[in-house]
């Protein structure tokens, strides 16, 4: 036994004399579950000791006695261990410890007490955008959008998230923050025209830490807003204005088609059983002839026969019209029957006249 010890100790003092030397203690560096379904555990090695060494997790549950060993080390790179589904449970307190192990010895870190619950780290939000509006007074606002991360189910109420923006012109130094609640949009007012301003958000779940900001959008605030919206007006009136005069000229070139379609002329009454063409040459013997009357003076029953042929018709849908007004329209005005039995009736009572006054 003392010849066993003795060769321990030289063992010992030579490594150390070559700068060998048990591992450092690891210690713990984080947790995070992004969504309280999975979750992941990082460390920082201590001192390998000049030796390869070797490093494990164990955890164990609160009330259990059981002690696990890290179930993935490589899903979550180096130094890390991943705990799927399978092995993450909430409302539990997991008791977690890293093991350096190399040929001089090993050691521990300090245990960790972990509560799925409170490590939720959410993904940044996803989808900004970025909108320059306009208010009915006039005033210009940035109209921030947004959308929850897509991993975390927010719409079964199973995460409530609160949002942050930040924003800043491009040549500040210094961020703007606004938190806005739940709400995934967010309206600033009181920009400078002309500037560039970068913009990002980050969210939060009730129990748990900020994500990380999420990627810079930018946008400029324009000068001119007021002057784009009022050019797009003028130029809306002035297409407006030559679509009407566009139409104008087209109802004046067709305008006597299009007058006698909205406005068709409405037929003059017509004799019955007469002939409108003796009527256009205006000679009373012929037209008195026409009614059956052979010599003038016309006795009563030519009168009666005048009288009865000078009703009026106005149900026949042909129309009075001369005929050379009909084969040219443009040149002089139709007939008026009124006007040519005027005429007629005048001259047949002044022949009757002259007659009587002759017999006497």
């Amino acid at each position: 036994m003392p010849s066993a010890l003795a060769c321990m100790l030289l063992v010992l003092s030579i490594s150390l004399l070559n700068g060998q030397s048990p591992p450092g203690k690891p210690e713990i560096h984080k947790c995070r579950s992004p969504d309280k379904e999975t979750f992941t555990c990082w460390w920082n090695p201590g001192s390998d000791g000049g030796l390869p060494t070797n490093y494990s997790l164990t955890y164990s549950k609160e009330g259990e006695k059981n002690t696990y060993e890290c179930p993935d080390y490589k899903t979550s790179g180096p130094n890390s261990c991943f705990f799927s589904k399978q092995y993450t449970s909430i409302w539990k307190i997991y008791i977690i410890t890293v093991n350096a192990t190399n040929e001089m010895g090993s050691s521990t870190s300090d245990p960790l007490y972990v509560d799925v619950t409170y490590i939720v780290e959410p993904e940044p939000p996803r989808n900004l955008t970025l909108e320059v509006k306009q208010l009915k007074d006039k005033k210009t606002y940035l109209w921030v959008k947004w959308f929850p991360p897509t991993i975390t189910d927010v719409k079964t109420g199973w995460f409530t998230m609160e949002y942050e923006i930040r924003l800043k012109s491009e040549e500040a130094e210094e961020w703007e923050i606004h938190f806005t609640g739940h709400q995934t949009q967010f309206k600033v007012f009181d920009l400078y025209p002309g500037q560039k301003y970068l913009v990002q958000t980050r969210c939060k779940p009730d129990h748990g830490y900020w994500s990380k900001w999420s990627q810079e959008k930018s946008i400029e605030i324009p000068n001119d807003f007021t002057l784009k919206d009022t050019t797009v007006w003028i130029i809306v009136a002035v297409l407006s204005a030559v679509i009407c005069l566009i139409m104008v000229w087209a109802v004046a070139l067709k305008g006597y088609s299009m007058m006698t379609c909205i406005f068709p002329p409405v037929p003059g009454p017509k004799i019955k059983g007469f002939d409108t063409h003796l009527l256009e040459k205006g000679k009373s013997e012929e037209l008195l002839s026409a009614l059956g009357c052979q010599d003038f003076p016309p006795t009563s029953d030519c009168e009666d026969l005048l009288v009865e042929f000078l009703e009026v018709d106005d149900n026949e849908d042909e129309r009075l019209m001369p005929s050379h007004s009909k084969e040219y329209p443009g040149q002089g005005a139709p007939l008026s029957i009124g006007s040519v039995n005027l005429i007629h009736l005048e001259s047949y009572q002044q022949k009757k006249i002259n007659a009587k006054a002759n017999a006497g």
